[in-house]
């Protein structure tokens, strides 16, 4: 088998897909990897060959944030910069895609770039599988809009916001993208349906119970998270950030080590390729936030311009293991997104989220319902808001809770995902293998 798997975004978006590539290859499958070219380099210090695809997304990122048209008090000064944003990179997307699909059997995508995928996969007629990250199809169980509020409304009310945010995308995309079926992000099919471009899926890989009800209503197969269960992405490699914005740890997996073991537990804050403002005045605040507790802090700085460097009671590198250090942790401080979120379930940790963008409310309100963490956008995070969170999130009930989630934490996503994946190559048994590949969590 030759799939096709193209994974651009950040690297939280990239690094399910390295997995996932990881495990085709050891089933003995001739992979092709595509991601942003800013994170090739990712996958190859890990002895997984990838090729680029699309834009830088840290430029894409950097774009973003500097676009006046977002803070603008026209809302249709917001709304041109958001479609823009929606169709940044899709041309470069599409013709680097078509010109690798020759040749391979089937197409896989993550969230980010779906459409795009999809389109190539149809006109070249090969299976198509989309991995959501996180419940993005209409539905009546995941709450349209990422506030307390709307818990309150009907199940049709959220239906109709998640179609009507498919179709605004699909708007959005309708000059850059080729005509075609309706994109993915709005399709109700099942599992295994034929499309014009042969079978299609919607991999769901993330953990249902954490949206209760969406299992009975989203396409599947369902996996669970794709987690670096092993530490394969990490290990002290991955110590050293991957793009040009950060600045390198300069410190090995044994250094922290010998951190972690000279001291009491630390609190861990994280914001992976997110922003974080004025990078020195958002260090003197989680610094006075634990002092202040008596804390210690690990700081992984991602992909901001931070400083490394180890101090008694403050360590600050450029990535960790999660798999290896937030067990170590007392409490995890992130943006949200799926991989770290589902790192610090599988820890066993509270967690405070402070989202920036894209799904990472939806799971700061979520895992806030499930009592497994408190949340707030980071851009109203200060010091005496992130100090009380911590007292929310340090209660005896929110730990116990945690760590029960963490003994029941499904850890084979990958491998399912994979299954999911080889049960599309033209088998008229594709639903049902489909369906033995998400077999029940």
């Amino acid at each position: 088998m030759r799939p096709l798997l193209a994974f651009t975004g950040s690297r939280g978006d990239a690094q399910p897909g390295i997995l996932l590539a990881r495990a085709l290859r050891e089933r003995g499958h001739d992979v092709t990897l595509a991601l942003a070219p800013n994170l090739v380099s990712f996958a190859h210090d890990h002895g997984i060959p990838a090729v680029p695809f699309g834009c830088d997304t840290a430029d894409l990122l950097v774009a973003q944030r500097t676009d006046r048209r977002f803070t603008s008090h026209d809302p249709r000064a917001r709304l041109r910069a958001l479609f823009d944003l929606q169709r940044r990179g899709v041309p470069e997307q599409l013709h680097d895609l078509r010109a690798l699909a020759p040749g391979h059997d089937l197409v896989v995508a993550g969230m980010a770039g779906e459409e795009v995928a999809e389109s190539v996969a149809r006109a070249h007629g090969l299976p198509f599988a989309a991995v959501h990250f996180f419940p993005i199809q209409p539905n009546t169980a995941v709450p349209v809009a990422p506030v307390r509020w709307t818990d309150r409304l009907p199940g049709f009310v959220h239906r109709w916001g998640w179609s009507l945010l498919a179709r605004a995308r699909a708007a959005a995309l309708a000059p850059v993208l080729p005509s075609g079926p309706p994109p993915a992000r709005a399709a109700t099919a099942s599992s295994g349906a034929s499309t014009e471009g042969g079978v299609t899926a919607r991999i769901q890989a993330y953990d249902p119970r954490l949206f209760p009800g969406v299992r009975q209503q989203m396409p599947g197969p369902f996996t669970g998270f794709l987690t670096d269960v092993d530490g394969f992405l990490t290990g002290v490699a991955g110590f050293a950030s991957h793009t040009p914005a950060a600045t390198a740890a300069g410190a090995g997996a044994g250094d922290l080590d010998s951190w972690l073991d000279a001291g009491t537990a630390p609190i861990y804050v994280g914001f992976g390729s997110m922003d974080v403002g004025d990078p020195a005045a958002f260090v003197a605040m989680v610094r006075e936030v634990c002092a202040r507790r008596g804390r210690r802090l690990l700081l992984a700085t991602g992909w901001a311009t931070i400083d490394p460097g180890f101090e008694d009671a403050v360590a600050i590198v450029g990535q960790v293991d999660h798999a290896r250090v937030l067990p170590r942790c007392v409490v995890a401080v992130h943006h949200g997104g799926a991989g770290t979120t589902a790192a610090a379930l599988r820890a066993g940790v509270p967690q405070v989220i402070c989202s920036v963008q894209a799904d990472q409310p939806y799971w700061g309100q979520a895992l806030q319902r499930l009592g497994l963490a408190a949340t707030i956008p980071a851009k109203k995070l200060t010091a005496e808001r992130l100090d009380a969170l911590l007292d929310q999130v340090s209660r005896p009930d929110v730990v116990g809770r945690a760590a029960s989630w963490a003994a029941g934490f499904p850890t084979d996503g990958v491998e399912r995902a994979a299954d999911a994946v080889e049960a599309l190559l033209g088998s008229p048994d594709a639903p049902e293998l489909l369906h033995s590949a998400g077999r029940q969590l």
